[in-house]
């Protein structure tokens, strides 16, 4: 990676930590606050990941695994309550970058994209319905909640983002790295039972 796009990196991992902003746009706000063209070519999302990281082992050793902790837990209370749908977690959360300013993203592959909804409705469960992009990079329909987080003591944003059934047979390819992208219920909670013991 050259060196102003590592600068760049650098300077989005501090706006993904410390703003609770998503990888694109702390990306082109990194550029904004450097005074760079809009033009400027920028790190992928692996890069930025790499700078996160250190970002969070440099300022965040002593909180974030809590909070991490606190935002899988969450997760797999929304997994276990979606099960139906055959919910896989991905983002942050799954990944272990994640603070408490992070939301959670949680894939569900339905028979019928509007079931999940429905689903949501019989629960008098509010959401609000909204397009986001998805793995492949195309829109996908995202139904945001915001839910409690007993650990933490406060609202984290969750979003339910709705593929149809097929979708699910690309979406456990590995990432450019070869890690597993996103993770079921089971794996989740290995991840849960792993972060205990430690």
């Amino acid at each position: 990676m050259d060196t102003l796009k590592r600068e760049i990196a650098a300077v989005a991992s501090r706006l993904i930590v410390e703003d609770g902003m998503e990888y694109g746009p702390a990306k082109r706000r990194a550029v904004k606050e450097m005074g760079l063209p809009a033009r400027t070519a920028l790190p992928n999302n692996d890069e930025v990941e790499a700078e996160v990281r250190d970002y969070i082992q440099m300022f965040c050793a002593d909180t974030q695994p809590r909070e991490l902790h606190a935002l899988r837990l969450l997760a797999l209370e929304w997994m276990e309550r979606m099960a139906a749908f055959r919910p896989y977690v991905g983002g942050a959360v799954w990944h272990g970058t994640a603070t408490r300013l992070t939301d959670i993203y949680i894939q569900l592959f339905c028979d019928d994209s509007k079931s999940a909804e429905i689903a949501l409705i019989d629960h008098h469960v509010d959401y609000e319905p909204r397009m986001v992009t998805g793995f492949h990079g195309e829109q996908v329909e995202a139904l945001s909640v915001h839910a409690t987080s007993r650990e933490l003591g406060e609202e984290v944003g969750v979003h339910l983002l709705v593929y149809d059934l097929d979708d699910l047979r690309g979406a456990l390819k590995p990432d450019a790295q070869g890690r597993t992208p996103r993770g079921d219920a089971a794996g989740l909670r290995k991840l849960i039972e792993k972060e205990s013991k430690a």
